[in-house]
């Protein structure tokens, strides 16, 4: 996948870097959030968010619960932060759809 479709994906969201505060910047130079600020926005959401390495697959993995502690959802990711900004981009890509 990598960290750049990641972003592609939070992009597509119709996310905005508007206020780059608590943002870093791909090998492009396209800005996307940092754990904390995605942290932020899942607490925002009503959502917890936890990232955690999985070492057998050499890989990350991003769950988030609602506030009763049920998983909601979950992805993988090769580095901690293409999990994080992918994770935060099927959490909007799903609040959407709950919606619609």
């Amino acid at each position: 996948m990598g960290l750049a479709f990641a972003i592609d994906e939070l992009y597509a969201t119709g996310w905005s870097a508007l206020d780059s505060s608590g943002c870093a910047y791909d090998a492009d130079g396209r800005p996307y959030p940092s754990r904390e600020r995605i942290e932020s926005e899942f607490t925002c959401a009503g959502f917890s968010l936890t990232i955690r390495r999985i070492q057998l697959f050499d890989c990350h993995r991003a769950e988030w619960f609602d506030q009763a502690s049920v998983p909601v959802g979950a992805v993988v990711g090769h580095s901690e932060p293409e999990a994080a900004v992918y994770a935060l981009s099927q959490m909007r890509r799903s609040l959407v759809a709950a919606h619609a």
